[in-house]
């Protein structure tokens, strides 16, 4: 008789940058059924935002910054889950009965699996239910071309959701399935829509395995176990401060830029389009707050590479900062140049509001 697993179920939701995790988790949070979910959320950069455009979280909203998960911050995922764990058993927070781990678009999946199906004390209390992966039918050919994150993150999947299709023609959609496929033929895909959930997304997953996956994906677990050992062993050597090489290209680096004058919209899309036409290929994902003036609430702003999508704007802020943050992350692109796409607004935008005396752009490592 088989004894039913009472382990908490964990969902990886990954993707490569710009594919509508977010979006796609927000939607999620709606679902009743979702009662009781906890979220790790993980970003690249000094300043988050996904966190703040996360509309629903039952429980708990756990941030991890200070880089991928498959990288610099694994320890924090094991410590993440662990003080949920202890938090619930010690009744500090309500139900407990599933955490989505949303991973950031240049995260490598394999580290993580690797985490939380071999780390003694979660394998114990959760379960890798399943990997949902996001894909931009419209950006996936270059993407998948150029990043071995993105081709990971697609051949590791055990559930795929092709996004923006509302975005794209038939054969771009018939075309960007065909190249999943091709990388894993035994994932289940859909077409999404945005704000919604493709029904039956999370049912019948019950325990991942690389069993039946492509021969890489046996073959990245590995190399994700041998990297774990690496570490640890770098930590005992060195008094806990590993020194392992990251994996991401060296090439790609997170800018955060902020505004504390309000933007006046039609300047900031110039800033924008003028920043797009000139160094598109360069921009691999920019998402922010926007304040925007005139208006009591952010506009969301998000765009891959040469296209911006429509902006989102928000019922109220989602914290005590007013100013605009917007984050970066791109390729062989100084912050300087992003800077100065933006002085010239930004100056005009001050000069406008002289009798404040602020000053307007305040940079961030």
């Amino acid at each position: 008789m088989r004894t039913e697993d009472r382990r908490i179920p964990v969902t990886l939701l990954t993707g490569f940058l710009g594919s509508g995790k977010t979006t796609l988790l927000n939607a999620m949070l709606r679902d009743p059924a979702m009662k009781g979910c906890a979220v790790v959320i993980n970003e690249v950069g000094a300043v988050g935002i996904d966190h703040l455009l996360v509309e629903q979280v039952s429980e708990e909203v756990t941030l991890l910054e200070s880089g991928c998960l498959c990288c610099t911050v694994r320890g924090d995922l094991s410590r993440s889950l662990r003080e949920l764990f202890m938090r619930r058993l010690r009744r500090e927070i309500g139900r407990l009965d599933r955490v989505v781990i949303e991973t950031s678009g240049l995260a490598d999946p394999a580290p993580v699996i690797h985490t939380l199906m071999k780390d003694f004390f979660l394998a114990e209390r959760f379960r890798l239910e399943g990997v949902v992966t996001t894909v931009d039918v419209r950006n996936v050919h270059w993407q998948l071309g150029q990043h071995e994150e993105a081709v990971k993150q697609v051949a590791m999947a055990d559930r795929i959701v092709l996004t923006k299709c509302d975005l794209a023609d038939s054969l771009q959609i018939a075309e960007a399935e065909e190249r999943v496929v091709g990388l894993n033929a035994l994932a289940a895909c859909w077409q999404g829509e945005s704000g919604t959930v493709p029904p039956g997304l999370l049912d019948g997953m019950s325990l991942y395995a690389a069993a039946g996956k492509s021969a890489a994906v046996e073959q990245w677990l590995g190399e994700a176990a041998v990297r774990a050992q690496q570490r640890l062993n770098a930590r005992q050597s060195v008094f806990g401060r590993a020194s392992v090489p990251g994996l991401h290209d060296e090439r790609v680096a997170t800018h955060v830029l902020r505004f504390a004058q309000p933007f006046a919209w039609a300047a900031f899309s110039r800033a924008m389009d003028m920043l797009q036409s000139l160094v598109g290929d360069r921009l691999l994902r920019v998402k922010g707050l926007i304040a925007v003036a005139g208006e009591a609430a952010p506009r969301v702003f998000h765009a891959v590479q040469h296209e911006s999508y429509p902006e989102t704007a928000l019922p109220g802020w989602p914290d005590d900062d007013r100013e605009t943050r917007l984050v970066f992350i791109v390729r062989d692109l100084p912050r300087e140049t992003l800077e100065l796409a933006f002085s010239g607004f930004a100056a005009r935008t001050a000069n406008l509001e002289a009798a404040s005396g602020q000053g307007v752009l305040q940079s961030q490592a």
